[in-house]
C-alpha cells in the first residue's frame, strides 16, 4: 500500500512541475506577436499584444466587460460572443455556460487567450461603459451593518444610468486591484453622483474597503452594466419587492420613477428581520404622501 501511496505522489508532483512548467514556457518563451481584435465586425478595430487574456487585453483598451472576480474564471460575468479565433472552449467555462450559450459561441472573456486575429461580438451598451475617478461625498450609516456612501464623480463629468443599473467598484487586495458589483441606489437625474448601499460582508475585501472610506477618499469605478431596469411603459404598474442591501436599485428606480411620472402605480414591499434592520422608512412615507399612488408596506420577520 506504502508503494502505491508513494506512486500517487510521485506521479501528482510530476503532473504540477509539468503543469507549471507549460505555463512559464508560454509565457516567456512563446511569442504571438501583434494580433487583431475585431470588435462588432470592424467597430472597434484593435491591435493588441497576444498571449494576454481577452478580458485584459479588452480593459487595456477601456472596454470594460463586467467582471467580479478579477479574471479568475469564478463569477462567470464576463461574457462575449467570440466567433472565431478563441481556440476551444476550456472546461472551467462550461458550468457557467447554457447549452445555447455554448452553441451560440459565448465564451468566458478572463479565460479566452489571444494567440491569433481574434473576433468578438459586444453588446452597445458594454462599449460606452467608462471608468469614472470620483471622491467620497458622504457617509452614511444606515444600519449596524449597511452604509450608504455617495461618490462626487470628478472624471468623466457624469454617469448616464437606466434606473436598476449597477457599477464595479474597484478595491486594493493582497493579489492586486479587483471589481466587486454594486446597485446605484442614488437617482438617474443625479448625472454627477453615485449612491451605493453596501451591507459590511465578513471578511469582505470589497464592502471591508467601502466601509471604512471617508469623506474626500478618491475611489474609482466603472459602468453602468446591467440588463434590470426600470419599464417606462406608463400603463405598467411598479412592484419592487426585496430586503437589506437589495433596497439600493429600488430606491433608484422609485424616485427616478416619479421625478418623470408621479401618476405612475408603484409598490414597495421591503422585508426586515427586526426594527434594527430597517431604513428609509420616513424618507419613503414622505414620498408616499406627495405622490398617493406610490404604496409602501414594511415586514418584520421576527
Amino acid at each position: 500500500m506504502a508503494l502505491y501511496l508513494n506512486a500517487a505522489f510521485v506521479f501528482a508532483g510530476l503532473t504540477a512541475v509539468l503543469a507549471i512548467g507549460l505555463i512559464v514556457a508560454e509565457r516567456f518563451l512563446v511569442n504571438y506577436g501583434i494580433c487583431k481584435l475585431d470588435i462588432n465586425a470592424g467597430e472597434e478595430p484593435l491591435e493588441v499584444e497576444g498571449g494576454q487574456t481577452l478580458l485584459s487585453a479588452l480593459y487595456a483598451n477601456e472596454i470594460f466587460i463586467p467582471s467580479a472576480c478579477g479574471g479568475k474564471g469564478s463569477c462567470g460575468f464576463c461574457k462575449i460572443t467570440v466567433t472565431s479565433g478563441g481556440g476551444p472552449l476550456l472546461p472551467i467555462e462550461k458550468p457557467f455556460l447554457t447549452r445555447n450559450e455554448i452553441r451560440s459561441d459565448v465564451r468566458l472573456a478572463c479565460q479566452v487567450k489571444i494567440r491569433e486575429d481574434i473576433f468578438v461580438r459586444i453588446p452597445s451598451d458594454l462599449l460606452n461603459v467608462k471608468l469614472f475617478d470620483a471622491s467620497v461625498e458622504a457617509v452614511r450609516e444606515l444600519t449596524y451593518d449597511m452604509k450608504e456612501v455617495r461618490f462626487k464623480i470628478s472624471d468623466p463629468e457624469g454617469i448616464l444610468q437606466r434606473p436598476g443599473q449597477y457599477v464595479q467598484v474597484q478595491a486594493p487586495s493582497p493579489e492586486g486591484p479587483i471589481f466587486r458589483a454594486y446597485s446605484i441606489s442614488s437617482p438617474a437625474y443625479e448625472t454627477d453622483v453615485v449612491e451605493l448601499v453596501v451591507r459590511q460582508i465578513p471578511d469582505g475585501i470589497c464592502s471591508t474597503y467601502i466601509h471604512n472610506l471617508q469623506e474626500g477618499d478618491a475611489v474609482t469605478f466603472t459602468g453602468p452594466y446591467g440588463e434590470f431596469y426600470l419599464n417606462e411603459d406608463p400603463d405598467t404598474e411598479i412592484v419592487c419587492v426585496g430586503g437589506g442591501a437589495g433596497m439600493a436599485p429600488m430606491k433608484n428606480i422609485i424616485y427616478s420613477l416619479y421625478d418623470k411620472q408621479p401618476d405612475r402605480v408603484c409598490w414597495l414591499f421591503f422585508g426586515c428581520r427586526t426594527t434594527q434592520d430597517i431604513f428609509y422608512l420616513e424618507e419613503f412615507k414622505e414620498l408616499a404622501e406627495k405622490y398617493p399612488n406610490f404604496n409602501l408596506i414594511y415586514a418584520l420577520s421576527d
